[in-house]
């Protein structure tokens, strides 16, 4: 089938679900800044710039940035042309071929072509690089777990360049959300000249930095932040219209509203959940967006005791979720125990809606809490060892974790210390399963429900639990490979099922998304998938 000028997120929902912003319509609280320049502060330091290896949503303002892949987002949140400006799916749903614009380049000025997205594909499917999204890949490609296991050459794998214009990828079997996960950085372009010259440092050095979106690399200070200036080797560098982004790392969100509300910086995330409803009544620059994401706390299932389901339940139903969204974060959301955010809508039914069947409480049940834990051998508490509860450096997690120590202390009983690191060293002990609690999260990669239930399948590289289900496994493989939508949501639904009854990680609320951006920037667009995109951005005198 031909592709029109826009193809919607999924090709079997419409996306537009989730409004996105693009700025106040009030006067202008301060000056804007002149030149074409902002300042956008962000509350966390990413653990890299390259969209072959990082899976840290840190990253994600950078690679939206200074990446484009062969499609991208406009402001409707839907899919649209990036460096392809077209492509036809045959018949049977599983080729793909993409047309790649005419001249297009690399921010050095040399030439990008189809051979470059060849390259870094199997950059991503090479197991020395770490690609932590490699899944994406091993997951649809025809050949590519194969590949990646040694167990094949690349004539075996789905992905050719028929020609330097033209790119074919061919999948294992029709994924009717496919063109999503091709909107994921993990499908961006790297350049093979800058990557080889220094493989662990071209992204360390603005010299060495060489990348293909709307904006590039012009400085990089460790702990400090990122300079980006326009790309004009960009293929629509007429239509940028900011010359300059200055990506300030300030930690403490209270102290970058001081910051904005100062005339310091234009914009940041991560509102202080304290100073909402002030602004909320106040500020023509507050936004609260919809976001599709969970926020969830790991454990680590193979750690006794929680190893037992019922250790992992007694603590997921004495939590508050009620009063750590309106009395800590003060910021919506909605409390959940299930695993998929709402924003899927089929057959004009959120997939969420049969959430209400599992039977869960805003509140926290401490009785039936008590009872599950009792039954786990731990009567009132005790015996049960003093929980390790992590999280990473920042404000707000800092809050919501200790709202849960006082939580699980009270209503069960038990010890809790609070362990915090610096997000680099936090991520490695949760990968290695160096923990027994800790806060994570997932914010959707593409709007659909696979992007949430891949992740707890036993050979995710994302799955960070130890949780290893066969039933589930087989019920995500076939909802993959399942092209009726009506039945996709039914398989769907049965894993998540057993996801609420083996609950792997304990999860607390759907996500919203605050952004404060000064009144005088307009066209900027953050979409439900998290996604803060500057390329139509400017400054409105």
């Amino acid at each position: 089938m031909e592709n029109g000028r826009k193809i919607a997120v999924l090709l079997i929902v419409t996306a537009a679900v989730f409004a996105v912003s693009c700025g106040g319509e009030k006067a202008p609280d301060v000056k804007a800044p002149e030149q074409g320049k902002i300042t956008f502060a962000l509350q966390s330091e990413p653990d890299g710039y390259d969209p072959g290896i990082t899976n840290n949503s840190f990253a994600s303002p950078f690679m939206n940035q200074l990446f484009e892949g062969l499609v991208t987002y406009d402001a409707n949140g839907e899919i649209v042309p990036g460096n392809a400006e077209s492509w036809t799916i045959s018949p049977d749903g599983k080729v793909y071929t993409f047309k790649l614009r005419a001249g297009l380049k690399w921010s050095n000025g040399k030439t990008l072509n189809a051979h470059d997205y060849v390259y870094s594909m199997f950059r991503v499917l090479t197991p020395a690089t770490g690609a932590r999204y490699a899944d994406m890949l091993t997951v649809y490609i025809v050949g590519a777990d194969d590949y990646y296991n040694g167990k094949a050459g690349k004539e075996k794998v789905g992905i050719k360049a028929i020609n330097d214009n033209t790119l074919e990828i061919t999948l294992i079997e029709p994924t009717p959300y496919y063109l999503g996960i091709l909107g994921m950085w993990v499908y961006a372009p790297v350049n093979k000249e800058a990557v080889e010259a220094s493989p662990e440092r071209w992204t360390m050095d603005p010299a060495s930095f060489v990348s293909n979106g709307p904006f590039k690399v012009a400085s990089i200070k460790l702990g400090e932040g990122v300079v980006l200036q326009k790309n004009d080797n960009y293929w629509n560098a007429g239509a940028v219209r900011l010359a300059e982004i200055n990506f300030r790392f300030i930690l403490e969100p209270a102290t970058a509203l001081s910051a904005f509300e100062k005339g310091e910086i234009d914009g940041f995330r991560e509102v202080p959940a304290s100073d909402i409803p002030r602004l909320r009544a106040g500020s023509n620059a507050l936004h609260i967006l919809p976001s599709f994401g969970t926020t969830f706390y790991d454990v680590n299932n193979t750690k006794k005791p929680y190893d037992n389901p019922k250790v992992r339940r007694a603590l997921a139903i004495a939590l508050d979720r009620e009063e750590i969204i309106d009395n800590v974060l003060q910021a919506p959301g909605d409390p959940t125990m299930a695993l998929v955010a709402p924003g899927y809508v089929y057959g004009g039914q959120d997939f969420t809606t049969v959430h209400k069947n599992y039977g869960f409480k805003p509140k926290a049940d401490v009785e039936e809490a008590r009872k599950l834990l009792a039954e786990a051998g731990y009567p009132d508490g005790k015996g049960f060892p003093v929980l390790e509860l992590s999280y990473y450096t920042n404000a707000t997690v800092k809050k919501v974790v200790e709202a849960m120590q006082q939580m699980w202390e009270k209503n069960l009983g038990i010890k809790v210390k609070i362990k915090v690191q610096d997000w680099a060293i936090y991520y490695s002990d949760i990968q290695n399963l160096n923990y027994e609690i800790g806060a994570m999260g997932w914010g959707g990669d593409y709007l659909h429900p696979m992007t949430f239930l891949e992740l707890f399948t036993s050979n995710s590289s994302n799955n960070n639990t130890g949780y290893k289900n066969a039933e589930y496994d087989a019920l995500v493989a076939k909802a993959v490979v399942e092209t009726d939508p009506a039945k996709a949501v039914e398989i769907m639904h049965k894993a998540e099922d057993i996801f609420a009854r083996d609950l792997p990680v304990i999860t607390l609320y759907s996500r919203s998304n605050t952004i404060m951006v000064a009144p005088y920037i307009k066209g900027w667009v953050l979409t439900a998938l998290s996604n803060l995109y500057f390329k139509d951005a400017y400054i409105e005198k």
